[in-house]
């Protein structure tokens, strides 16, 4: 039948009904958006059993469809998932209330005081493909930022995704909140994402996450402030004089541990003088363990079996798989050059003893998180203490990296006076 005038102005329901609830979550107190997030723990541990039968669904009629393994394991829920989620409420129920703080204050030579107070953003709408542990995460942070948010899932977690909306949405009527403060579009067409793109009068900040084809479509049809949660092209520098065993146990977690998510190692870069000695290390550790290595003409020879020449296409690729690009660098120059033409701003790692060359690293490689001797998969909300998050932003305004409850706000300036005038 294709898509309507009367699905439009449904989704612009939706948006009416978020601008309305999102003056009362503005304006709700600590506690009782803290009876939200508990109340949510509660219910995902008491319908377990109807979450995780949803969700099979989902995965049967995914698998089906012939839908790849990394966005399988993506979709799927399991109750240690769940586990992970309530965990997740509590964590971001413990946390300061970010609204109505103000951060600073001075005052004016005529007595004024001026300071800027953190203040929700309003409306959030989240566009999102596969995880429908985002359905949750996206909602409580949401909600204890004081905001409302419209979330439209793929269609691969509908009714996944229906199942957690239920939960969320009774847990707000249960804690004295609206309802519609969380919304979930009902419909899988793609023409509601058009449409949601399209509603400024009422939502004012849209946020996808997933695929590059889904981020440069919100992006290009979006008529209010886009924060990308783009892909995740990942880099490790092992620099002279690093210390391999370290740097292996940073590659084997960063590729092996999960490699279908956005903080996965997508390309090693390691220095020519430590090549000899490492890339055989690596070769039999990941090789061993079924990695597939997309190699460089200098480390093609050091990688064993399971090395393929690489090709042009392999840089700057997310490969979501037991894949890795290798090459050999001069020097950390080179390095740095190689990330600024290939990275994606998510994630970028050196491995190195070096002082000096540490502290130029974090300063120069262009990314929401570096991070020195650690793996790339700590670029995480939950990880870096945030509670949870609603994505890793690679945009930078107005944030960079994991978006948590602070990131999910803003500030106004306030001002306090006895009576000043301008002159």
């Amino acid at each position: 039948m294709g898509w309507t005038a009367e699905d439009t102005l449904q989704v612009e329901e939706l948006g009416r009904r978020a601008r309305a609830a999102s003056r009362h979550m503005a304006a709700a107190g600590p506690a009782a958006k803290n009876r939200f997030l508990a109340r949510v723990a509660e219910l995902l541990a008491e319908r377990e059993g109807a979450l995780l039968a949803a969700n099979a669904e989902d995965v049967a009629a995914a698998r089906a469809a012939g839908l790849d393994a990394p966005r399988l394991d993506r979709l799927t829920l399991t109750p240690a998932i769940l586990a992970d989620m309530r965990a997740a409420c509590l964590s971001v129920a413990g946390m300061p209330d970010p609204v109505g703080v103000t951060e600073h204050q001075w005052q004016r030579p005529n007595g004024l005081l001026v300071g800027r107070m953190r203040v929700p953003l309003g409306v959030i709408a989240m566009i999102y493909e596969a995880r429908p542990n985002v359905t949750v995460d996206a909602a409580i942070l949401c909600a204890k930022a004081g905001n409302a948010v419209i979330l439209r899932g793929g269609s691969e977690a509908v009714r996944s995704n229906r199942a957690l909306a239920g939960v969320l949405r009774e847990a707000l009527a249960d804690a004295g909140l609206p309802a519609d403060a969380v919304q979930l579009v009902a419909t899988t067409d793609r023409a509601a994402v058009t449409a949601l793109c399209k509603l400024d009068a009422y939502i004012d900040v849209i946020i996808p996450r997933g695929g590059e084809g889904l981020v440069r479509a919100v992006s290009e049809a979006a008529t209010m402030p886009v924060l990308k949660h783009d892909k995740g092209v990942c880099h490790m520098y092992v620099d002279a004089g690093a210390d391999l065993e370290m740097a292996l146990g940073l590659v084997e977690n960063g590729k092996t541990q999960r490699p279908g998510v956005c903080n996965a190692l997508e390309c090693l870069l390691v220095h020519r003088d430590e090549a000899a000695a490492f890339l055989p290390m690596v070769a039999r550790s990941l090789g061993g363990a079924g990695v597939e290595f997309r190699a460089d003409q200098a480390s093609l020879p050091l990688l064993g079996p399971t090395a393929k020449p690489q090709q042009p296409e392999d840089l700057g690729h997310e490969f979501h798989a037991l894949v890795l690009a290798v090459c050999v660098v001069d020097d950390m120059d080179a390095a740095l050059a190689h990330i600024a033409a290939y990275g994606s701003n998510h994630s970028e790692v050196i491995c190195t003893r070096d002082y000096g060359r540490a502290r130029r690293f974090l300063r120069e490689a262009d990314a929401s998180m570096v991070a020195v001797n650690a793996s790339t998969r700590f670029n995480d909300g939950a990880q870096l203490g945030l509670g949870a998050e609603i994505g890793i932003s690679t945009s930078k305004l107005h944030a960079y990296g994991p978006m948590g409850v602070i990131e999910l706000t803003t500030t106004k300036f306030v001002v306090l006076g006895n009576g000043q005038t301008r002159q």
